[in-house]
């Protein structure tokens, strides 16, 4: 096995101190969210890619915790249909990794002109993003120069958990603290599991990703990664909604990655759709979930305990980790995918 080290996997281990630094950072501001928020009732995700996936673990953050109804933004009513709408009593928050992709500085901008209070999430100080929010939440992941987000997406995810507790989410500021240390644990675990895992994927066409809850933001980016450097068909979906058909694709040649948290009410779901990818006849490989959803998997990747809404920020590091080898193992350069760039502009 090839030894190289890409910049993606140096990325990767950046993240406890990126971690680290953006929330010395973003704790402090949690008032000045909740000074904002108190003009408003709900909140508007506008995102697209990996920002949008962490836009779902916001969404449901914020929905589980903070007792405030969310939405994911269509950008294209803004930008494309250019409809008017009544958003007082909205607070809108664009995310985006550079802060420069103009649809989402755009429609941020529509919101506000309907209505809308504004917080923009970004690795990018000074960028359009932050000069147009009302409050701007800049994360502190340094420069990343792989294409794929690793360190930026992670940092996002706790701007997100800021951004909850700023809206009032009964959540503990001290377990966040905690969890640039839970991703330290995981990058130092024996990588036995995760290099057999990557050697059962090599040679497979496809393969769904799967979570719910909190940990379907998880499934989202981890099939997001696997395509843009793998070059894999990889779906990322609810297991409520695999169990509504798709879940007829899973078969021996295309295996299931399942992701949970340790404990939580969707773990039960989780380990029963092990259970039947593997009556099926398909391959089960599981990242957390404990020994429940390991003892139903293939193989399974162990991970800390976490509370269940922190989980997130940790369970994507193994997929970091798979896409990244699995894409070297596979002859690919995961730093610079094929037809890809930083910064996505779409209009």
């Amino acid at each position: 096995m090839t030894t190289t080290t890409s910049v993606m996997r140096s990325e990767i281990a950046q993240q406890p101190e990126a971690l680290r630094t953006t929330l010395d950072a973003l704790l402090p501001m949690a008032g000045e969210i909740e000074r904002l928020a108190r003009e408003t009732r709900q909140v508007l995700f506008i995102a697209r890619g990996s920002s949008d996936n962490a836009a779902v673990y916001g969404s449901y953050l914020v929905q589980a915790h903070g007792g405030r109804l969310t939405t994911l933004a269509s950008p294209s009513i803004a930008t494309t249909y250019h409809a008017k709408m009544d958003l007082s009593g909205v607070l809108a928050v664009a995310i985006s990794q550079s802060g420069r992709t103009e649809e989402i500085v755009d429609t941020m901008r529509w919101a506000a002109e309907c209505g809308a209070r504004t917080v923009g999430i970004t690795n990018g100080a000074g960028s359009p993003l932050t000069e147009a929010a009302d409050v701007a939440l800049v994360t502190r992941a340094g420069n990343e120069l792989a294409v794929p987000a690793t360190k930026t997406y992670t940092t996002q995810l706790a701007a997100l958990a800021v951004l909850a507790l700023g809206l009032g989410a009964d959540l503990d500021a001290g377990r966040l603290r905690g969890v640039p240390d839970t991703i330290e644990e995981v990058l130092a675990q024996p990588t036995d599991r995760l290099d057999a895992i990557v050697e059962r994927l090599i040679g497979v066409k496809g393969a769904v990703i799967s979570g719910r809850g909190m940990a379907f933001s998880t499934a989202l980016e981890a099939a997001l990664k696997l395509k843009e450097a793998c070059y894999l068909h990889a779906m990322g979906l609810s297991y409520a909604d695999l169990l509504h058909g798709p879940i007829a694709v899973v078969d021996r040649d295309t295996p299931a990655i399942l992701v949970a948290a340790n404990s939580g009410p969707t773990l039960p779901g989780t380990v029963a759709l092990a259970e039947r990818v593997a009556a099926a006849g398909a391959p089960a490989y599981g990242i957390g979930g404990g020994a429940a959803l390991a003892g139903a998997c293939d193989l399974a990747v162990p991970m800390p305990d976490v509370p269940e809404w922190l989980a997130p920020i940790s369970l994507i590091v193994p997929a970091q980790l798979i896409t990244e080898q699995l894409a070297r193992r596979l002859g690919y350069n995961p730093d610079a995918p094929r037809g890809l760039g930083k910064v996505t502009q779409t209009s």
